[in-house]
């Protein structure tokens, strides 16, 4: 299901981000990029990485499962996933595999979509997810479908407590999360 989601939205995914975010997404990637504190020579992992748009000539691209990932125990200085977590099968997987991969010293860094909690803007933002995504989806890209899933994702992904839980539960010692736009979007860090 999510690999023919992703098929389908592949050829209008950077717009659609902008649209649907108001190109928030963009700022939020880039706070996230600041957390991780990139050095040289850094050995980074980036999963669920999108279409690449903007992408460096450094990177080397591998498609796999982050479920199961073809890296060395203790190989990676940084370990991002942005907007990718809700769509795994095994979350708990993919946690496990996250910390097994990063060296001790090494930082996890999700970025997420996530339930929004302040009251009177909760019910706005409801509204804008389940009508007006799914409507922009139908006009821009032709996938009303597609973007109902999206919501639904969303909704249906745990909250950030029991998300934390589960990176502590993963083997992660500090675990900090982070609102963003009254929890429109969540930072969260190891």
């Amino acid at each position: 299901m999510v690999g023919n989601v992703f098929s389908s939205v592949a050829s209008n995914y950077d717009i659609m981000n902008d649209l649907m975010s108001a190109g928030l997404h963009r700022l939020w990637k880039d706070r996230l990029v600041s957390k991780l504190n990139p050095f040289p020579g850094m050995k980074h992992l980036d999963v669920a990485g999108g279409t690449g748009f903007g992408n460096h000539r450094s990177l080397i691209w591998v498609e796999g499962a982050a479920e199961a990932l073809r890296f060395e125990d203790n190989s990676m200085d940084g370990y991002t996933i942005a907007f990718g977590i809700r769509n795994v099968t095994h979350i708990e997987k993919v946690l496990a595999e996250a910390y097994r991969v990063l060296k001790s010293e090494g930082r996890f860094l999700c970025l997420k979509l996530s339930h929004v909690e302040v009251p009177g803007f909760k019910q706005l933002y409801d509204y804008y997810s389940f009508s007006v995504i799914p409507a922009l989806g139908e006009v821009v890209a032709g996938d009303r479908e597609s973007y109902q899933y999206l919501v639904e994702s969303i909704r249906r992904f745990p909250p950030q407590e029991k998300f934390a839980s589960m990176i502590a539960d993963a083997g992660f010692q500090k675990v900090e999360y982070e609102n963003l736009v009254g929890g429109v979007c969540r930072s969260i860090l190891d």
